[in-house]
């Protein structure tokens, strides 16, 4: 009776959706649900300061003030939320050509960032100029297909990180876009770039057997999706079996609904991206049944 319950809650909330649905805690307690809250930003570019008011895309948006102050208060209402970033954190305003990085990173911090991902633009100071910053950093940068082992970066990224979050054990990993045409070999050095779909299905056989992760997600810098062959966001969750969630970067798309895509098990993997330039806010909340391990993933993004 009860799974049946639980299945029934989670078919209401797949019907309406649940940003259309108030659901209050005794709700979830009573459907032995649990929910984790994401939020995640991409593309950031260094703007630390909002749009000026004049511009004509994006007046008065953005800046990490008030990003800040919308973390503040979504943790206020839910202290177990993850919060991540999939790359391009530097690049774009005067801050980075200044301070190389270390103010986004310090910043970054002081939001409670729990993890980030290589974008190209992390690159452009060199791998001497990142390892310089990256102590500013209190979470990990994540890159399961860049192997930094003949470099200075040589045990100082991470492929993958596990976190315990309101009774949930989620594994997170990293996807860095290909260097050609982005990055001068002068600025990655001796960094390989390995194949991202044998590294993501890789991951996910570390991350669901060895840690016997319930959710696992995909922190990616390669882009939501191309016109050629390319690899991409969409690629990788059709040629993937179990990462549920793809929070994705570099084509600076606004994907407001989430994309579903279905992966080779016949589930659905949902991908997220929040435009650039720090705009917008994207969020994410996953009611999962502990029993029976059925997931349910809502989405939005909210303009900062």
């Amino acid at each position: 009776m009860e799974s049946m319950n639980r299945r029934h809650f989670l078919k209401t909330l797949g019907i309406a959706g649940a940003t259309t649905l108030a659901i209050p805690v005794w709700a979830l307690r009573e459907s032995g649900l649990k929910k984790l809250h994401i939020l995640h930003t991409n593309d950031t570019h260094s703007r630390l300061e909002p749009y000026p008011a004049n511009d004509p895309n994006y007046p008065g948006m953005g800046g990490y003030a008030r990003r800040a102050a919308m973390i503040r208060n979504a943790r206020q209402e839910d202290g177990d939320l993850l919060l991540l970033d999939a790359g391009d954190i530097f690049q774009g305003t005067p801050y980075y050509n200044l301070y190389n990085g270390e103010p986004e990173l310090k910043l970054m911090s002081k939001m409670g960032y729990d993890a980030a991902t290589f974008g190209n633009h992390e690159f452009d100071n060199g791998l001497d100029g990142f390892a310089e910053i990256q102590p500013h950093a209190t979470f990990p940068f994540l890159a399961a297909n860049y192997d930094f082992s003949q470099t200075i970066l040589d045990g100082k990224i991470d492929s993958y990180k596990v976190f315990d979050k309101g009774g949930l054990t989620i594994g997170v990993y990293g996807l860095g876009i290909d260097f050609e045409g982005l990055v001068s070999r002068s600025l990655y050095g001796d960094t390989k770039y390995l194949d991202p779909i044998e590294k993501a299905r890789e991951m996910e056989h570390i991350l669901r057997r060895q840690h016997r992760c319930q959710l696992i997600i995909c922190l990616s810098h390669l882009g939501y999706r191309y016109s050629d062959d390319k690899v991409s966001d969409r690629v990788i969750a059709s040629h993937t079996s179990h990462t549920d969630i793809i929070i994705g970067g570099h084509t600076h798309h606004l994907l407001d609904p989430p994309e579903k895509v279905e992966n080779q098990q016949g589930k659905v993997t949902t991908i997220g991206q929040a435009g650039h330039g720090g705009t917008y806010l994207g969020s994410m909340s996953v009611f999962y049944d502990q029993p029976e391990g059925e997931k349910f993933i809502e989405s939005n993004t909210t303009k900062i």
